[in-house]
């Protein structure tokens, strides 16, 4: 079996080169940041092939890339927090999965971008929350990250910016996020399932995807020394900002 057999039959060769070219970024972007993936992938792959499309294919590319990080992560997050917020996230998850397949494909997109651009915001400003969690507000913040997540792929934003405070420690913190995302994506990929959005389209897309998305994450990764982190921070906001504009629909032309 050659590689040219996993591209589906509907997409032109440069729309996939340039779906494997915005894996890689998103991969580059979340090996030397640990963040932004789905904020640089999704845009603009939403643009090109449809966000019905992009969503799950993230998916499978964030839940092969990361399978290696839960076994340890559970040894050490806070399970009762992020039990918590999975509570919220049963309920959001399945909500923004049902909008992404109810609600009409540009309106998905605007979305997408307006979900985007304020998350971004909040990063490159530093904003944290600034207090002890509760479990209501953590409920809640899960629902609203699961919403984001079953949408999109971008329940990343809400959760670390909840949980990024000053008196969690950093590890901590960081098995947590990965924690929280491995049962979310699990939740989200069963949604997905009932709702018919995977197809050997998107099967084929990941097989050729998933490896450059891999080699990304790994050069983002061993180039985190290079600079400071504040850095490559910038630069991976400059890359969401850019995949977030170009993916506007006025840039449609250029992009199919």
């Amino acid at each position: 079996m050659q590689l040219a057999d996993f591209i589906p039959a509907d997409l032109s060769l440069t729309v996939v080169l340039a779906i494997v070219a915005t894996a890689f970024a998103a991969g580059l972007g979340r090996g030397f940041s640990g963040f932004g993936s789905a904020l640089i992938f999704m845009p603009l792959a939403s643009a090109m092939i449809g966000a019905k499309a992009a969503s799950p294919l993230m998916l499978i590319i964030e839940m092969i890339a990361a399978a290696g990080l839960v076994p340890s992560a559970v040894r050490i997050a806070n399970t009762r927090e992020v039990a918590v917020m999975m509570v919220g996230s049963l309920i959001g998850i399945p909500l923004g999965a049902w909008f992404l397949l109810q609600a009409d494909p540009l309106t998905v997109r605007w979305l997408i971008v307006a979900l985007i651009v304020p998350l971004l915001g909040l990063m490159m400003a530093g904003w944290r929350y600034p207090y002890p969690p509760t479990a209501p507000l953590t409920a809640i913040v899960g629902a609203v990250a699961g919403f984001f997540g079953g949408v999109a792929q971008v329940s990343g934003p809400p959760v670390v910016m909840y949980w990024l405070r000053d008196a969690a420690t950093p590890a901590v913190i960081r098995a947590s996020v990965i924690l929280y995302f491995a049962v979310s994506d699990f939740i989200i990929l069963v949604s997905y399932l009932f709702g018919g959005l995977f197809t050997l389209k998107i099967v084929g897309l990941a097989v050729i995807t998933g490896p450059v998305f891999g080699i990304g994450l790994w050069i983002g990764a061993h180039m985190f020394g290079i600079a400071s982190e504040t850095s490559f921070r910038r630069i991976c906001y400059t890359m969401i900002a850019a995949s977030a504009l170009i993916s506007l629909p006025l840039f449609d032309g250029w992009l199919r």
